[in-house]
């Protein structure tokens, strides 16, 4: 492949990758021509509410796409089948560098496959701020969100060792600028198409977008 790259976002449930994501496809600016985003294929019904917007499957559908090999990534969490199509060997293919809302479990996997174009970046958050979210959202109640907290603590530690962090304590507009700071750092490195420099994304930008 050219210089295109997979750029494998994980982190535990409520650090904001949907967040980071959602802010990403809003951004039109020149310099992040060559940034896409994978769209994910779900055996879980599609929730309007829900940040990200997958594309929904049933399972009998997901096998077959399975089988005839459509899917470049695929695993199994929560009770369900998710899996990244195809289309971003296409897209890597031509120089785009490719995010993956990825699986920290599949991880191994997915470096098997994308040896040397495969970059993971971990999101992660501070223990109070991720209480305050959690409570925030309403959607559990103090035991639940216990438990949650826990397991997301958990997940935090045992992230790879080389994985590129990015620290979620600030507001989105931040976070995703050092995102594309991050991107710039790696396509520097493979001697891509560089990512603007932060200050080629003002504010004034993200007027209008309820993030």
């Amino acid at each position: 492949m050219r210089n295109g790259a997979l750029i494998y976002l994980i982190g535990p449930s409520g650090v904001g990758k949907d967040s980071l994501l959602t802010a990403l496809r809003q951004i039109h600016v020149a310099g992040t021509e060559n940034l896409l985003i994978a769209r994910r294929y779900i055996t879980r019904p599609l929730n309007p509410q829900d940040a990200e917007q997958h594309i929904p499957l049933h399972e009998e559908e997901f096998r077959m796409r399975q089988q005839y090999g459509l899917f470049a990534l695929d695993w199994r969490a929560h009770g369900y089948a998710y899996a990244v199509g195809v289309e971003i060997d296409a897209w890597m293919e031509k120089g785009f560098f490719v995010i993956v809302n990825g699986s920290r479990q599949y991880l191994p996997e997915a470096r098997q496959k994308y040896a040397g174009q495969l970059h993971p970046v971990c999101l992660t958050v501070s223990a109070d701020t991720l209480r305050k979210r959690l409570v925030a959202r309403g959607r559990e109640n103090a035991e639940q969100i216990e438990r949650r907290m826990q397991r997301a603590l958990k997940y935090q530690d045992g992230l790879p060792g080389d994985c590129l962090y990015l620290h979620n304590e600030g507001d989105i507009l931040d976070m995703t600028l050092n995102f594309l700071r991050l991107l710039r750092d790696i396509a520097l490195r493979r001697r891509a198409h560089p990512f603007p420099a932060a200050h080629t994304l003002p504010k004034a930008l993200w007027e209008g977008h309820p993030l």
